[in-house]
């Protein structure tokens, strides 16, 4: 027998409640689920608050960003109840859904909770939207296409980039040593070292190795 995976989806719309439900068990009849249920931030806070108490998981998070706030606890959105997720259940796929197309919000929701599916509304249908849960369940991570151009737009609007970072990151890709890139580079190293650390400022928002900036300068269609 299949381990049960607990699913909690929080949206105001029951009918989209009910939909995303249906489209889960009839594409993943193999698999045991056992849903809840939320229209709003209070009752969400609530289930997840319960779950944490008696030590019940809750494996997927499927959250609408807008949602009712639960004012008492200061929680204005979905974006809240998906960070509150992440600090209980260190473990869960968390799945973001929306129809705001605004790029700043997005891209906080993006660095803020880090979701294993961001996908806005206008992007899914009953055909799409249990291809892309599939895969989430089998630990990929899905960005949608709104979602996608709107978070590259906005960094490629904010980034500082020149045709030295460009050389550095393309032989880095190709495999040369940041040691050697004097050798390719009008370039002292130390002036290659700096401007790396600020292009994985940029980029990773934090340190991080060689190869996974050059994954994200990919994905950025970057390089």
């Amino acid at each position: 027998m299949s381990k049960l995976i607990n699913i909690l989806v929080v949206d105001d719309h029951p009918m989209t409640t009910d939909a995303y439900i249906n489209l889960i068990r009839l594409s993943s009849q193999d698999l045991q689920f056992n849903f809840e249920t939320a229209s709003d931030c209070e009752t969400a806070f609530k289930h997840i608050e319960m779950h944490a108490k008696i030590g019940k998981t809750i494996d997927i998070a499927i959250i609408d960003i807008g949602l009712p706030p639960y004012k008492d606890e200061k929680i204005t959105s979905g974006a809240d109840i998906a960070k509150l997720v992440r600090e209980k259940f260190e473990f869960c796929k968390v799945i973001i859904l929306t129809m705001h197309h605004e790029a700043l919000l997005l891209n906080d929701i993006f660095k803020s909770i880090n979701p294993e599916g961001f996908l806005s509304k206008n992007d899914i249908d009953f055909v799409t939207f249990p291809k892309i849960f599939s895969s989430i369940l089998k630990h990929n991570r899905y960005i949608s296409k709104t979602i996608y151009e709107a978070l590259v737009a906005l960094f490629k609007q904010n980034i500082s980039w020149d045709e030295y970072d460009s050389q550095i990151m393309l032989l880095l890709e190709k495999g040369i040593k940041t040691k050697e890139l004097p050798k390719y580079i009008e370039l002292s190293l130390s002036s290659i070292e700096k401007r790396k650390a600020n292009i994985k400022l940029q980029l990773l928002d934090k340190r991080g190795t060689d190869n996974e900036l050059i994954e994200v300068a990919k994905n950025l269609n970057l390089i």
